[in-house]
C-alpha cells in the first residue's frame, strides 16, 4: 500500500505530459515561384528544287 500512491502519482504525471500534435492551416496562401528557361530549335527542310533555285540565282537573298 505504501508504494501504491507514488505510482498512482507517476501515472498521472505522465499521462499529464504526452506530446500533443496540432495541425493548423497557415494563414497567407503557398506561393510557388518557377523559373523556366524555355529553348525552341526548329528545323526547316527545304526542298531540292526550291535549294537548286536559290543555288542559281544567289542574288535574291
Amino acid at each position: 500500500m505504501k508504494h501504491t500512491l507514488p505510482v498512482m502519482m507517476m501515472l498521472l504525471l505522465s499521462v499529464a505530459c504526452a506530446p500533443t500534435v496540432q495541425l493548423q492551416a497557415p494563414d497567407k496562401p503557398i506561393e510557388i515561384n518557377l523559373n523556366v528557361n524555355i529553348e525552341q530549335h526548329v528545323k526547316v527542310e527545304i526542298e531540292k528544287d526550291v535549294k537548286q533555285s536559290i543555288a542559281k540565282n544567289k542574288d535574291i537573298f
